[in-house]
């Protein structure tokens, strides 16, 4: 069974972006060769990304220009390269395409995702707060994977949408990064067994 894991740059008051548009690009993030090449390493790693309609428009503006770009330096290529090659699901009602090696998953998405993680092997990411709050309310998020940057922004658009009931979480991993960020993988200790349909 694979695990879902909604990986995701964060103040540290759990913001993610501070004005709705700027799309986890302010100027808070830290965003440097070490960080590059951490993220690079774990979307190596991972057997699948699913992605809200959102966060895939904002990736696939860029990511799959990039990995051509000479002018970028060789992590941000690798990871255009990595991004544009590695199986994706879009989770949209709207969407009738998409490139880049995407499959999109539109009615009972959740059930849908419910059967693909039963059926990976291994890692699962989750991009966008609305399909990840989705997945935590259902029982089919894994793990938090949080790349905490030192700013606080005060107000903007949370790491989840409102939720009704405490989450407890296991602490599998800590550590930090040159530029200050710190980054924290917990584990979801009320995420669902599952088995494929």
């Amino acid at each position: 069974m694979g695990r879902l894991i909604y990986s995701m740059n964060v103040s540290v008051d759990l913001r993610i972006e501070q004005v709705p548009g700027d799309n986890g690009a302010g100027e808070w993030l830290r965003i440097d060769e070490e960080f590059h090449r951490e993220a690079n390493a774990l979307a190596r790693e991972v057997a699948l990304m699913v992605h809200g309609r959102v966060f895939y428009e904002i990736m696939e503006e860029y990511w799959p220009r990039a990995g051509d770009d000479a002018s970028l330096p060789d992590y941000m290529r690798e990871y255009g390269e990595i991004w544009t090659a590695k199986p994706k699901v879009l989770v949209s009602r709207t969407r009738q395409e998409a490139e880049h090696n995407t499959q999109i998953i539109g009615e009972d998405a959740l059930g849908r995702l419910a059967v693909l993680r039963a059926q990976t092997d291994g890692l699962i990411s989750v991009g966008g707060a609305t399909l990840a709050t989705q997945l935590l309310r259902a029982g089919l998020l894994d793990e938090l994977l949080l790349w905490t940057h030192p700013a606080i922004l005060g107000f903007g658009r949370p790491l989840f949408d409102d939720y009704d009931r405490p989450i407890d979480l296991e602490l599998i991993e800590q550590r930090s990064l040159r530029s200050g960020i710190t980054v924290h993988r917990y584990a979801i200790k009320d995420a669902k067994e599952t088995n494929p349909c």
